[in-house]
């Protein structure tokens, strides 16, 4: 009895060690599962708020003239949920500064006759929202007449090539550099009062 009672603790050991191991490893398994199940439920989060992004930038730009640069700030700070420069919370790194609004007019096709959506280049825009409407009423085709606002979620030169490259949101864990491209989440409205102020006359100007 006496001799067997050394191997006893050695073998009790042994198994402890072994517990140890597979606890480890169990835990492990475990804790990326966890983290998977946290970061596809931020994913599906911000791909679904993205799109709300966008539609709250696009519904509040198209009461804004482009060349109100304070009013347009401000709608951009608004859409991110924000009343100050700054990352959309859970959505880190797209932010207010991501939000890239364009202004399109509906063009018709001297050939077929079909309209379509073009854009209308910065230095292309009416200088007031007055003198856009006055384009409008006379052509409402015109190329720089001003029908409709586009908000995407662009990024910058880092995350691809293009004009309007994909925002790439790095995972949470730390130890794992993977980049997932989010959706540019595109949302397009007609222009409102686009700043429009009755009474207001247009410059003569271009």
């Amino acid at each position: 009895m006496s001799a067997s009672n050394p191997a006893r603790p050695r073998t009790l050991r042994r198994q402890r060690g072994t517990a140890a191991v597979e606890f480890a490893l169990l835990a492990w398994i475990f804790f990326l599962l966890i983290f998977g199940i946290i970061e596809v439920a931020r994913m599906l989060y911000i791909y679904g708020t993205l799109q709300e992004v966008t539609r709250r930038a696009a519904s509040s730009a198209a009461h804004v003239y482009p060349t109100d640069s304070a009013g347009i700030a401000r709608l951009k700070y608004a859409a991110v949920f924000r009343t100050s420069p700054g990352e959309l919370p859970l959505a880190s790194p797209v932010s207010d500064a991501h939000l890239q609004i364009d202004y399109l007019a509906l063009t018709r096709d001297p050939d077929d006759d079909k309209l379509s959506l073009a854009l209308v280049a910065p230095g292309s825009i009416p200088n007031s929202a007055a003198r856009n409407r006055q384009i409008c009423m006379a052509n409402p085709n015109a190329a720089n007449c001003i029908r409709f606002v586009q908000v995407r979620v662009c990024g910058s030169a880092d995350d691809g090539a293009g004009e309007c490259p994909r925002v790439r949101s790095r995972i949470l864990l730390p130890f794992v550099d993977m980049r997932v491209p989010l959706h540019r989440a595109t949302t397009i409205v007609p222009v409102e009062s686009f700043g429009y102020q009755a009474g207001e006359s247009p410059c003569p100007c271009p």
